[in-house]
């Protein structure tokens, strides 16, 4: 087990558990794996307050290892992996936590190839930071410099309007979480021709995620039936999710995407191989509706990282998970909402037909999923009692058909509890059941 790193960098409130001094001692660490002394490291973060604070730490330990460090300032988290890889940067350094609350922050690596590091050289990392040899301390001009790189952001701006389709007449509500999104997203979708309302785009260091964005898309269905818009279009705080609304108002997720590609490129003969990954999260309506259309469903772990290794492993196109992250393998490394929302756009457009209609098209299995907040749920599975009822809970849903997958948030203090079945009220009571057995067990 990790000490440091989760499942989507290192997390934790800012100042708190995840602080300068953490922060410093990890830049140290990582430059010098990720290639010491004369290399250039780009740093991003999204709008949060802590932002600037972690940002100047861990540019401070890149720097004195002799890294050069490239700043950017706000940019979606996918903007930071596309500019490590496009602009011959070693490393790329994100400073976010995401989907969560403002006092959350995190610090999250990617390689010169714009991807998440993996398993092995994250531990390599963490033991550099609490290794018993010294790392390097150069002086005078072994130092590392710090520079303002924040028009390279405009770059990947370039990049996106390059793949929005033609949006003139159409009416569009995005709601940007007061995150890394609020200048691009509605940017580029203006350049496109699109009449574009914002919604919380004005940051202010504490409101990112504060009942808005992709895990409060709520107002954005209200105000695209109020606009009478085309469709809106929810980010999280770092930009890698997207949450589509139709519109009705309704909502649709990382499945629904997938579904959307997945099938109309299968009907074009250009799905190659015949196979979408997904996640243990994803529902098996979509495994349903896309195996009458003879293409497979690959689950990876959750993650985007994850199940990027899957695409790559399996050429897959098009892969992604239900919270609304979605790699498209021919523009991007990573989930990257913006690139989502453009990509649905043009798949819509293809067909030619609304978002409400197509969605109908694809069969959606009831599902409950719970967040427990308990001390001990990493050690779930060590509780004979909750351990008892989860595989007696599991041999009961899946004679239906359902499943049930139980794990610990890598990125929240939270054991999180899905039940999928036929039948609604089954998926509700199950999940109730062992949600009320973890709290009892597992505090």
């Amino acid at each position: 087990m990790t000490k440091y790193f989760g499942t989507d960098g290192v997390r934790g409130i800012a100042n708190d558990d995840l602080t300068p001094e953490l922060a410093l001692r990890l830049g140290r660490a990582a430059g010098h794996v990720l290639g010491g002394a004369g290399r250039r490291v780009v740093i991003g973060r999204d709008t949060r307050r802590s932002g600037r604070m972690l940002e100047s730490a861990l540019a401070a330990g890149l720097c004195s290892v002799g890294v050069e460090v490239r700043l950017v300032g706000h940019i979606p988290t996918p903007g930071l992996a596309y500019l490590t890889r496009t602009e011959g940067f070693v490393a790329g350094a994100v400073i976010s936590a995401s989907h969560n609350p403002a006092p959350d922050n995190g610090i999250k690596f990617f390689s010169d190839r714009g991807i998440k590091l993996p398993d092995e050289l994250e531990d390599r990392i963490e033991a550099a930071m609490d290794g018993p040899d010294p790392l390097p301390r150069p002086t005078e001009e072994g130092i590392g410099l710090v520079g303002d790189a924040r028009g390279l952001v405009q770059r990947y701006e370039d990049f996106l309007a390059r793949l929005a389709p033609p949006l003139a007449g159409m009416r569009i509500v995005l709601d940007c979480a007061n995150g890394a999104t609020y200048r691009v997203a509605p940017s580029v979708l203006r350049r496109a021709g699109a009449a574009v309302t914002a919604l919380c785009d004005q940051p202010d260091g504490q409101n990112i995620n504060a009942g808005c964005g992709s895990n409060y898309p709520e107002q954005l269905g209200r105000m695209v039936v109020e606009r009478k818009a085309d469709v809106g279009f929810a980010f999280d705080g770092d930009g890698d999710r997207c949450v589509v609304v139709d519109h009705t108002g309704a909502q649709h997720d990382g499945d629904f995407v997938l579904a959307l590609a997945a099938r109309h490129f299968a009907r074009g003969g250009k799905l190659q191989p015949r196979l979408v990954v997904g996640t243990v999260m994803t529902n098996g309506g979509l495994e349903a509706t896309l195996a009458r259309d003879g293409i497979e469903v690959v689950r990876a772990q959750v993650g985007d990282r994850y199940v990027w290794e899957e695409m790559e492993k399996r050429g897959a196109q098009f892969g992604g998970e239900p919270s609304g992250h979605v790699i498209f393998r021919e523009w991007s490394t990573t989930g990257d909402g913006i690139l989502t929302a453009l990509e649905v756009l043009h798949l819509a457009k293809a067909e030619d037909r609304r978002i409400a209609d197509l969605a109908a098209e694809i069969e959606r299995w009831p599902q409950v999923l719970m967040n427990v907040r308990v001390a001990r749920r990493k050690e779930w599975q060590d509780v004979k009692a909750f351990r008892d009822e989860y595989e007696r809970s599991k041999r009961d849903v899946e004679k239906g058909g359902g499943r049930i997958s139980v794990r610990p948030s890598g990125t929240e203090p939270v054991l999180r509890i899905l039940v999928e079945a036929r039948n609604a009220a089954v998926a509700s009571s199950m999940a109730e059941r062992l949600a009320a057995l973890a709290q009892e067990v597992l505090a």
